[in-house]
């Protein structure tokens, strides 16, 4: 089954589970356009994952997900909460998903947990996963190491789930190279950053539209906790500090509160500005709508070149 067929969505392609970024109603503009739109809960309290389902049904009848960082120390609540008000997709993140996998799937709950490895895909496959998010390097936020276009095909070649790319994407060329890997769809968050109905501060649409390629810096490398964000005065101070042997404690103290300094207070010099490297392509606020069928209506037109340009070659 195709993985638009099993999500029952129109376009293949699931809305990053971005922190204080990726709420109800951003969730459901997604959802009204055809994708999966999906909420964030990594930084939500129970209670603020109960508010953000009542409100995400209230303003959608499509389906959307929850993404649950497995780090949150309320996720036993919230997999309460996730089945309670029957949510149809959950993904998951910073973690392994697999002592809530059978209560998920018993409530007949679709689950999809993002993957920085081979290893660990087939390790997910094994637990009754249903499919996989197949996250490259170049994602903004929490990454891994492999990049997406040596990782996806590995993936698709060891599992025989659907594999979902993500990492790297912001425009129909690199959808249809995903696909053409073997994704059978895409998750994307860095191009949605600029969509109208994004809720972040307009300082940070405003510097992921100055962004250059080489404007994101990967801190917490040294200690194994890799975060892909902006480079500015506080990405430098970390990366500097780490690099002198700061204890964990000194760096949490430095990011403490980052990314809603960045997403709600407008920072971009002391706060945590989660940008993947496809940030370099993105130029304008557009709506939302407009950047999805975008990227779709781009993918098939550049597969048609690119059917004209083989046969030449």
């Amino acid at each position: 089954m195709s993985i638009a067929k099993l999500l029952k969505i129109k376009y293949p392609l699931i809305q990053g589970g971005m922190a204080n970024i990726s709420t109800a109603s951003f969730a459901a503009t997604i959802s009204n356009i055809g994708a999966l739109g999906v909420i964030a809960s990594g930084s939500m309290t129970p209670e603020m994952l109960e508010e953000a389902l009542v409100e995400c049904q209230q303003l959608t009848t499509q389906p959307f997900g929850v993404n649950l960082m497995l780090m949150n120390p309320y996720c036993d609540q919230m997999v309460k909460l996730i089945i309670k008000y029957k949510v149809p997709v959950v993904t998951t993140g910073a973690g392994n998903p697999g002592i809530y996998l059978e209560e998920l799937k018993t409530a007949g709950i679709i689950v999809i947990p993002v993957v920085p490895s081979v290893a660990f895909a087939s390790r997910m496959e094994r637990a009754g996963a249903d499919a996989v998010i197949v996250e490259g390097t170049e994602a903004g936020g929490h990454i891994g190491e492999l990049t997406t276009m040596a990782l996806v095909p590995q993936v698709v070649e060891k599992v025989k789930i659907p594999v979902i790319a993500a990492g790297g994407i912001a425009s129909g060329k690199q959808l249809l190279a995903a696909i053409t890997l073997g994704a059978q769809g895409v998750q994307v968050g860095t191009c949605l950053l600029v969509a109208k109905e994004c809720p972040i501060h307009d300082n940070y649409k405003e510097t992921v539209m100055k962004a250059r390629d080489t404007d994101t810096i990967v801190t917490g490398r040294i200690s194994g906790i890799p975060v892909r964000i902006y480079k500015n005065t506080m990405s430098r101070n970390y990366v500097a500090l780490e690099k002198e042997g700061k204890s964990k404690e000194e760096l949490e103290h430095l990011t403490l509160g980052g990314l809603k300094k960045a997403v709600f207070d407008g920072d971009m010099r002391d706060g945590s500005v989660m940008i993947g490297q496809v940030a370099g392509m993105l130029k304008e606020v557009k709506p939302a709508k407009e950047i999805i069928e975008g990227l779709f209506a781009e993918a098939n037109s550049e597969l048609n070149h690119l059917q004209q340009r083989w046969e030449v070659i």
